[in-house]
């Protein structure tokens, strides 16, 4: 089979795995970046088993683990500070095959970009145009005109991809929250555990990163763009300045200038990931909520699922077809279950409040876990299920 090409547009976690997959099956690829550089804003990322397996399958599973922390447990607290739930990474490595590591967005990208030949990388490369003309696919940017047999759309929320080919789709929705994210300087004395705390209509959370630092995030049920009165941290100390320990000595740590605070939306379901020889991936055809911390996960699922299905086939319609009926349900289902966490997570009637922290404190850890199986136990195609 002759040596077959891809653009990739986006130069995210997902496309930038993308790339990778197919790049080493021996394709010719090349990856559009609109920044000037291929780099991640400063915060966290979770990476849970089945990430971790994605990873596995493009060799990279154990240079990944090596820049992040893993994290020994955790669980859900009350606004008091007293445990709803508790989890055991112990447990989810047994179950899964793999723990739930964290590091910095800006390692995990820097380790994706690595795995790449430096001229593939085409960063200021914003695309104007996409467009099939029978013999190949054509992408029109700001470097000038890319042909491929294959296009993928791996450009974010407000995709110019997804917007081109699927101009009838209804465009990002908000989740009626708006979150704060930010890393803290290195504690001499850091969490042993890392915590989400359910408060009304209000959460913060925080996990271990290397070196003593933390990655925190917060969010808050305000309309869509609004603004602060203050600087951002001042508006963090002010709503969860009081809160149980740690969460004070955590904004304490975290450097005023660096908080970084956006408005969080989901894609409503589409009818399809695919158009012709034109795939969408990552949150250009499913963003969803960071309330499972699955986005980046099912970005990496969507890379490995996507070149597996291209794998040995010299069909790509027929290849693209076969993974729209793989990713689609999974990760419209998997978006669905994120927005009713985010829901239940952001109650702030009092009632519905204590309803929802008495259950999650009577429900067991093993049912929990169980719950998540479905999510965490996802294996690459070709490879035994962990179930």
């Amino acid at each position: 089979m002759p040596q077959r090409a891809a653009t990739i547009v986006g130069g995210g976690i997902g496309g930038l795995a993308a790339a990778i997959a197919l790049h080493r099956r021996g394709w010719r690829v090349e990856v559009l970046e609109r920044a000037p550089a291929f780099t991640e804003i400063g915060a966290g990322i979770s990476l849970w088993p089945n990430a971790l397996h994605a990873l596995e399958a493009l060799g990279l599973a154990g240079t990944v683990q090596a820049l992040g922390a893993v994290e020994t447990g955790g669980g859900v607290r009350d606004r008091h500070g007293r445990w709803l739930s508790r989890t055991d990474n112990t447990e989810l490595t047994r179950r899964f095959g793999h723990p739930l590591v964290v590091l910095h967005r800006g390692d995990l990208l820097r380790a994706l970009t690595d795995a790449l030949p430096a001229d593939s990388l085409r960063p200021g490369s914003e695309v104007s145009a996409v467009r099939d003309d029978g013999r190949s696919v054509v992408v029109e940017h700001q470097g000038g005109e890319s042909r491929a047999d294959l296009v993928i759309g791996a450009d974010g929320l407000r995709s110019a991809v997804r917007g081109a080919l699927w101009p009838a789709a209804a465009g990002p929705r908000y989740a009626g929250y708006t979150a704060w994210r930010m890393v803290t300087e290195p504690l001499a004395d850091p969490p042993a555990e890392g915590a989400a705390t359910w408060g009304r209509g209000e959460r913060f959370g925080y996990t271990a990163l290397p070196g003593g630092r933390m990655y925190c995030f917060a969010t808050a049920s305000l309309p869509p763009g609004a603004a602060s009165g203050t600087s951002e941290h001042a508006e963090l100390l002010r709503r969860f300045g009081s809160w149980p320990d740690p969460v004070p000595a955590l904004l304490a740590a975290v450097p005023a200038d660096t908080v970084l605070r956006h408005d969080l939306y989901d894609l409503p379901p589409l009818p399809s990931f695919v158009h012709g020889r034109i795939a969408l991936l990552g949150d250009a055809a499913h963003a969803m909520t960071p309330n499972l911390g699955q986005g980046a996960c099912q970005a990496l699922e969507d890379a490995v699922t996507l070149a597996h299905c291209l794998d040995g086939t010299p069909d790509i319609t027929a290849a693209l077809t076969s993974y729209d009926l793989m990713r689609r349900p999974r990760t419209q289902a998997i978006a669905r279950r994120s927005a009713r966490l985010g829901t239940i997570g952001q109650l702030a009637w009092p009632p519905a409040v204590l309803l929802r922290d008495t259950a999650a404190r009577l429900t067991p850890t093993r049912t929990t876990l169980r719950s998540m199986t479905p999510v965490l136990g996802w294996t690459p195609p070709d490879a035994p299920a962990h179930w």
